[in-house]
């Protein structure tokens, strides 16, 4: 390997976990070629990143903070404030990158990265763009023009972002070592390893009618499996079991989520591409519950076309619909087997080594 200009890459993204975890893959192999890389991440004050990037095991990760701002296709008195927000992000990530030299920006996503992602155009610094969404979000929009790369989860991304755009895949860390011990996981919680397990993943924020749904379904499932609920900060269901065979978390970090991911039986979850990258590579057998009107109706419809996923519709969906739709599937190896066979088919291999080779590429001496 050539030698390399500064040991600085500077990360950035948040707001949910989704644009996190792809970052946290990079982290890894970067770290595996070059152990004393200086990895900085950029994100907000309120959110999900700062707990995920204290709890990366491997290396402490340099943490700074910006604001927050967003920008909203609609009519919103907060969009007036947010400007505000914007304009003082900008202005200290221009402080961050100048005192900071880094010799590369990152980001996956997310608000939050899109002043720092301006001001490193302003500074000619190389800038990497990751989208992993079937539908590009405004973050990413607005950060892409100035990017000199930009890598995609999907190959009909490649034409909405011209020859810039190179098909990697979504990056996921390593997680033999897990896939290795589902029966454990089961026992740390006081789970039966006797009875079928779901686990629901309601998204890095969590979503307050896929838990309230779950809430609602609890008796019936709780007659045929145990569940584990994955709920979000403050978001947890009103109606609350004292079943052992039903446990709720608000936050838990990323090798432990993925442990009950492996142990579980079948994945109730939103779409968003981070976990839905997990889901394929542990071959879970998954019904999917898009958020309405967003980008995640893409991702879910892609799943459902190569049947893949079970995909619900949440606009007209009860609680009992839901807990007979997971009953018929754990009752259906056959379809769980083929659901399992056809997600593990549909990202492409090895995306967090492609990115990181990008990487050295971009920031080697010329």
């Amino acid at each position: 390997m050539e030698k390399i200009k500064t040991q600085t890459v500077m990360f950035s993204g948040g707001g949910t976990g989704g644009s996190v975890t792809p970052l946290l893959a990079i982290f890894s192999e970067l770290i595996k070629e070059r152990p004393d890389i200086n990895l900085i991440f950029v994100g907000a004050k309120v959110g999900p990143e700062k707990e995920l990037i204290s709890n990366f095991k491997e290396r402490e990760i340099k943490f700074l903070t910006i604001p927050s701002g967003k920008w909203r296709r609609y009519l919103s008195l907060r969009n007036l404030l947010d400007i505000f927000k914007i304009g003082a992000a900008f202005y200290k990530s221009l402080l961050i990158l100048r005192k900071e030299k880094p010799c590369l920006v990152v980001s996956a996503g997310s608000f939050v990265s899109v002043p720092l992602i301006w001001a490193a155009a302003c500074y000619r610094i190389p800038i990497l763009i990751h989208q992993q969404d079937i539908r590009a979000g405004l973050a990413n929009k607005l950060m892409a023009p100035f990017a000199q790369a930009i890598t995609v989860t999907f190959e009909k991304s490649l034409t909405d972002y011209g020859p810039r755009a190179v098909l990697t895949g979504n990056p996921l860390r390593d997680i033999s070592a897990l896939i290795a011990n589902s029966v454990a996981a089961r026992k740390r919680y006081g789970f039966r390893v006797d009875f079928p397990l779901i686990m629901v993943i309601g998204g890095g924020t969590g979503a307050t009618a896929l838990n309230n749904l779950i809430g609602e379904a609890l008796p019936s499932l709780l007659e045929y499996c145990q569940v584990v609920h994955l709920t979000g900060y403050g978001k947890k269901p009103q109606i609350i079991s004292n079943n052992g065979n039903y446990q709720a978390f608000e936050f838990l970090d990323q090798n432990e989520i993925l442990s009950l991911m492996v142990a579980s039986d079948l994945v109730v979850s939103r779409c968003g591409l981070g976990v839905l990258t997990e889901l394929a590579a542990l071959e879970k057998p998954v019904i999917l519950i898009p958020i309405p009107n967003s980008h995640q109706e893409d991702n879910a419809n892609l799943f459902a076309s190569r049947n893949a996923a079970l995909v619900l519709s949440q606009v007209e969906l009860k609680a009992e619909k839901l807990a007979s739709e997971i009953k018929s599937l754990l009752n259906d190896s056959k379809l769980c087997g083929t659901l399992s066979h056809n997600i593990s088919k549909i990202m492409k291999p090895r995306a967090a080594q492609s990115i990181a080779a990008i990487i050295w590429e971009m920031i080697k001496i010329k």
